[in-house]
């Protein structure tokens, strides 16, 4: 390289530019420029940021990276070193969950005597505080910037199980480049993460899939819609938080998603899978510590059953623990089956799966070998610290160490709603589906389930009213499925509303019910009555295309006014409930660890 070229390399890497964009520029590859760059004797210097604005010694200092000075201020150690991956940039999509795992990673594994290093990018997230970690690296969670810090730090170890989709997309790059992933390996990541090698896997060991392809092409996803029937859920592989997630139920549809959603390629196919309608999905967080040598114990941390049928984002779903609808002999086959797939994938740490049951056969939706979003929620639920405990064994201990072998089943419910920008984002449908787009979770805990729900609603806001006028209207589909919810809630002295299609259902059966105009047929309709004070809580299913404006107008004004409003036949029943379980028994309040004292864990 002459001196012209190398001047160039230097003064772009003082500029900001990455290996990957000056690689991208040279027609070469990142790993070509990195080692060129390493070759110069060109790596970044750290520089300290006072946590304690010089006013005493700052022993939990931070430090951003620089090209344009030598005078590096990184403290030196001879302790072990733990470096911890977080989440990057939170966005809709990227829950704060995460972020809670790395930090009871980093409490974990300091009390450990390791030293810890966390490696993030967004203030706003507690694992970026300066007293969270031994070290901060305030830098972007890249392959580049994550192995300039791994190598100045000469760190033992390094976490990639805890933030997410984000930090995990680096594992199997990190490991290439002589990156010790403590935990699951690499490898097994990578089985569950790539749709070939993980239908193999579940075909070897007998576990039922929804039917599924992949395509790179339209033509491609058209085959593989006219081989399984719609409907169908579509996605891009590597995703985070359902970015892009669409069911289709036509072909029309699927052409549309595949020329303008998604840029599908050999590298990154578009996933294809069976769309199981009406089913209950389940999500299951267990540790192990199979990959050891001493090991071979899977313990369960929590098994969830969601509220909303099958097609809600998982992060978006309300959840129920321990699952109050799915029958014994369903709960130990999928207690099998996260067993069989742990032991398969080695999994060393946290693992999530998402499970579909429909017509009591449990189907495997998705394996996630690291920390999902449920952690936080079922570790208060079950007084158990999973991810803390998780840290330890990706660090070398047992779970027999630990004394944690036996799976907990509380006493009491555990629901977790999730809370929703909508009301900062005027003119947005709330319609929930396969795409996150929630920011965030509460937790309702109650001896029974009805009550549980309603604490849950009243911490998300809006909370369900105890009396008044409710409205209904629901597609052709759920007219019958709505009618024991409508029976309850006129059996609890709220006068019912609804549009023409639903009312005659209603009215077939004897539930007493008044009939208002669609909001394109005339006045009065439901928005009257929602600007005038009337309506106490909607249930409103998605219709037809011809009416989903009527919908989306009396949903954005539900929003409006804080209105509870259901948007699923399960949602619409499971608040029935809870307001019968509230006018019943009314609300008491208990601290967590009174509910932990029960369990025998406190």
């Amino acid at each position: 390289m002459d001196s012209k070229t190398e001047a160039l390399l230097r003064k772009a890497k003082s500029f900001g530019f990455s290996d990957r964009q000056i690689a991208n520029l040279t027609q070469r590859t990142e790993d070509e420029i990195r080692a060129l760059r390493k070759k110069l004797g060109l790596i970044p210097s750290y520089r300290l940021v006072d946590t304690c604005a010089a006013e005493f010694e700052a022993y939990t200092p931070y430090y951003y990276s620089t090209y344009d000075t030598d005078d590096d201020e990184i403290r030196k150690s001879e302790k072990r070193k733990i470096m911890i991956l977080g989440g990057g940039p939170n966005r809709i999509g990227q829950g704060i969950e995460f972020d809670y795992c790395c930090v009871h990673a980093s409490f974990a594994l300091r009390e450990d005597g390791f030293e810890t290093i966390m490696v993030n990018s967004n203030p706003e997230t507690v694992s970026t505080d300066y007293d969270t970690s031994d070290k901060l690296y305030f830098e972007p969670l890249t392959l580049e910037d994550v192995l300039n810090i791994y190598e100045r730090e000469q760190c033992w170890g390094a976490i990639a199980q805890f933030g997410g989709q984000t930090p995990l997309n680096l594992a199997l790059g990190l490991k290439k480049n002589g990156v010790n992933i403590i935990g699951t390996s690499p490898e097994s990541i990578e089985v569950a993460e790539d749709r070939k090698l993980f239908a193999a896997m579940l075909d070897k060991l007998q576990i039922p899939q929804p039917p599924n392809g992949l395509a790179t092409n339209e033509i491609q996803a058209l085959a593989v819609s006219a081989r399984i029937g719609y409907p169908i859920l579509v996605r891009p592989s590597f995703v985070l938080g359902g970015r892009a997630m669409q069911i289709v139920y036509s072909d029309d549809e699927l052409r549309h998603y595949m020329r303008f959603a998604v840029e599908a390629s050999p590298e990154r196919p578009v996933l294809v899978d069976k769309f199981l309608q009406d089913a209950t999905e389940v999500d299951v967080d267990c540790i192990a510590d199979v990959g050891h040598a001493n090991g071979g114990t899977v313990v369960m941390g929590g098994m969830l059953e969601h509220i909303e049928f099958a097609g809600v984002h998982s992060g978006d779903a309300a959840m129920v623990l321990p699952p109050p609808t799915l029958k014994p002999k369903v709960m130990e086959t999928i207690r099998d089956y996260t067993i069989l797939m742990a032991k398969e994938l080695k999994v060393i740490g946290l693992m999530n799966v998402q499970y579909a049951v429909k017509d009591e056969k449990v189907y495997v939706l998705e394996v996630n070998p690291r920390a999902s979003r449920t952690v936080p929620f079922v570790s208060k639920a079950i007084g158990v610290p999973l991810a803390k405990l998780a840290a330890r064994v990706m660090a070398g201990k047992t779970l027999k160490e630990l004394k944690f072998t036996k799976e907990v089943r509380p006493p009491y419910w555990a629901v977790k709603e999730s809370v929703f920008p909508f009301a900062r984002f005027h003119g947005v449908d709330i319609l929930l589906g396969p795409e996150m787009r929630s920011t965030g979770e509460v937790m309702g805990l109650d001896a029974e389930l009805g009550v549980a729900y309603a604490k849950s609603q009243m911490a998300a806001q809006p909370a369900l009213p105890m009396s008044g006028n409710v409205f209904l209207s629901v597609r052709d589909a759920d007219k019958k499925t709505i009618l024991p919810t409508a029976r309850l809630i006129a059996k609890l002295g709220f006068s019912l509303y609804a549009t023409s299609g639903t009312a005659r259902s209603l009215t077939a059966e004897g539930i007493e019910c008044k009939t208002l105009f669609k909001i394109s047929e005339g006045r009065p309709n439901v928005l009257d009555l929602i600007k005038n004070g009337e309506i106490a809580l909607l249930i409103n299913t998605p219709n037809t295309k011809t009416e989903r404006d009527d919908e989306k107008q009396i949903r954005r004004a539900a929003v409006h006014r804080s209105l509870p409003i259901m948007t699923t036949t399960s949602g619409a029943w499971a608040a029935a409930k809870g307001i019968e379980a509230q006018q019943k028994s009314g609300i008491t309040v208990k601290t967590v660890q009174e509910y932990h004292a029960l369990l025998g864990t406190r």
